[in-house]
């Protein structure tokens, strides 16, 4: 993923302000490098291959089992020198895996920004991990008892078009206009609102260990 600019940030937090202008709830964005490292699932998968590699050997071979072990060894330790590269680790993960880590951190992410404390419970998280590219709205109770989950599946598909074409900053503003679109027709701002969140983009460079 490459790195944000200073104008992208900017544009970013512009329109997350702009938009909770029109609103009561909170809007939160947040891009992942990656949602988890897959060093585990890449470890198996090694481990399970260097396994495997003496069944052929000893049926279709006659190599001395001392060749044998070292070929298996070889194998291994070679295996943990390539899943040392994270685009490798990633690569291999199933797309359900991944997604299914996607999923699990950008929840984690709405208990940690706070989201789920938001006066009248309308805080709104729009989550993207570049690795596994997948992008996620999760909205809270006070809002999903106005707005059905699906209401948000075009604005994810819009966002994920615009980050294919590589203006992923047209993109989240596009995907925060339409969010506080969405907010405004059932929330709008009352007397006395604040804002209860930071209106920034935040970006996590570093994936969970997994």
């Amino acid at each position: 993923m490459k790195p944000f600019t200073s104008e992208e940030f900017a544009s970013i937090a512009g329109a997350i302000t702009r938009a909770e202008k029109t609103t009561s709830g909170e809007i939160v964005v947040v891009v992942a490098r990656a949602s988890s490292t897959y060093r585990y699932f890449a470890l198996m998968c090694v481990a399970l291959t260097a396994l495997a590699v003496p069944l052929p050997l000893i049926h279709f071979t006659k190599w001395p089992i001392e060749y044998v072990y070292l070929l298996q060894l070889a194998v291994f330790a070679l295996g943990v020198v390539v899943v040392q590269w994270e685009a490798f680790r990633v690569a291999i993960a199933p797309r359900a895996l991944k997604h299914a880590r996607a999923h699990l951190r950008a929840v984690e992410q709405f208990l940690v920004q706070n989201l789920h404390t938001t006066e009248g419970r309308t805080g709104v998280l729009i989550y993207v991990s570049d690795a596994e590219r997948y992008a996620e709205v999760i909205a809270d109770d006070g809002i999903y008892k106005k707005v059905r989950p699906g209401v948000w599946d075009d604005l994810i598909a819009a966002l994920t078009e615009e980050i294919g074409k590589g203006t992923r900053t047209e993109g989240f503003i596009a995907a925060i206009e339409t969010c506080g679109a969405i907010l405004a027709e059932h929330f709008p701002p009352g007397v006395g609102d604040h804002d209860e969140l930071p209106n920034h983009l935040i970006v996590l460079d570093v994936a969970e260990p997994a």
